[in-house]
Formats: C-alpha cells, sequence, structure tokens
C-alpha cells in the first residue's frame, strides 16, 4: 500500500513540475512574442507618438499586413487618426482575419501566422430566440512546410461573436481554431456552432 502511494505522489509531482515548466516557458514565449509584435509597428507608433505628419500611404504597409493590421487600427485610434486607416481594410473581415493571425501566433495555439488565410462565411445565430443575433466569421487557412499542421491542408478558424452593430475592429471575445478541424472533416457552420456553444457561452 506504501509504494502506491509512493507511486501516485511521484505522478502527482510529474504533473505540478511539468505544469509549472509550462506555465514558465509560455510567460517566457508570450513575453518574446509581444516584443516582436511591438518592433513590428515601432516605425508607427514613434511617428505618432512625436507627432510626425502621416499619410495613408504611410500606414498602408502596416494595414496590409495580416500581423500587424489589428494593432495598426488601435494606434491610429488612440491618437485619433483612424481616417488614415486604408477604407479596404476598414472591414469587419479584414478586422477579424487579422485578429485570427494574430491569436494564431501564440505559442499556446498554431505557433505561426498562416501563410495563406481566406474568408468563407459569415454564420449567424439566434442567441436568445427572442431575435438577437450574433455573427461568426468563419475562415480557413493553412500553413506550408515544414510546420507540422502543413499535412493537414486547410484549417477552419472562426472568429466572433459580432452583433448587427458591431465596428470592424471591436474586439471578439471567442476567436478559436481546433487545428484538427479541417475543411474535410468539419463544415464551416458546424465548426461555428462548436465555437458558439464551447467556447462564447462559457465566458
Amino acid at each position: 500500500m506504501k509504494i502506491v502511494f509512493i507511486i501516485i505522489g511521484l505522478i502527482v509531482l510529474a504533473i505540478v513540475l511539468f505544469a509549472v515548466y509550462r506555465f514558465i516557458t509560455v510567460k517566457r514565449q508570450n513575453k518574446k512574442l509581444n516584443a516582436e509584435r511591438f518592433d513590428r509597428v515601432k516605425e508607427l507608433y514613434e511617428k505618432l507618438e512625436s507627432g510626425q505628419e502621416l499619410t495613408e500611404k504611410d500606414v498602408l504597409p502596416f494595414a496590409q499586413n495580416l500581423l500587424t493590421r489589428q494593432t495598426t487600427f488601435q494606434l491610429l485610434a488612440d491618437h485619433d487618426k483612424t481616417n488614415l486607416f486604408p477604407k479596404e481594410y476598414n472591414t469587419l473581415i479584414k478586422g477579424a482575419e487579422s485578429n485570427l493571425a494574430n491569436w494564431l501566433e501564440f505559442p499556446t495555439e498554431l505557433d505561426a501566422c498562416p501563410d495563406e488565410i481566406e474568408h468563407i462565411k459569415r454564420v449567424t445565430f439566434d442567441f436568445d430566440g427572442l431575435n438577437n443575433f450574433v455573427h461568426y466569421e468563419v475562415f480557413k487557412y493553412r500553413v506550408n512546410e515544414p510546420h507540422w499542421a502543413a499535412k493537414d491542408g486547410w484549417i477552419l478558424g472562426v472568429v466572433g461573436p459580432y452583433f448587427d452593430d458591431s465596428k470592424p475592429y471591436d474586439f471578439p471575445q471567442a476567436t478559436f481554431s481546433r487545428v484538427s478541424s479541417t475543411l474535410e472533416k468539419v463544415t464551416p457552420d458546424d465548426e461555428a456552432k462548436w465555437v458558439h456553444d464551447n467556447i462564447a457561452n462559457r465566458r
């Protein structure tokens, strides 16, 4: 009996040590990622902070980039200069696309920005049966070799919920992608429903 307790104790200790290691590792990776994200928009940030004259042409490269688009809009909003944000990227779908790419880049998720990403459709649910609708934008994305997910082909990602009056860069609370949810296995509607039931409704 004593040996059983020792074995159980060692198993529990191993689990605790792994959890601590994982927490420290992820925290370190997130800190590094945040520094990289700032470096991407540092030039724009410094120009805004110093009051330099900016044009839409200056902002365009940052808006085009999936990984800087969302931050760029927020920086401009903080300085009351959203009029400089290119109109073709000031849409809900473009905002959702950037949000998904940034979410996927986290080490605990895909740990990479997709090499390709495409919007598939909007999926809508009646949230409470009283014609209060919520919307989810569904995307497909894929990565190239040598990334471990390259073999899976097109994978589904869901961003939302959005509402009828949502603005393009409102923060969606339930961005999610089950990397195992490929287009071959799951429909866009079913994946949006899964996110709605298991992520959005549990927050």
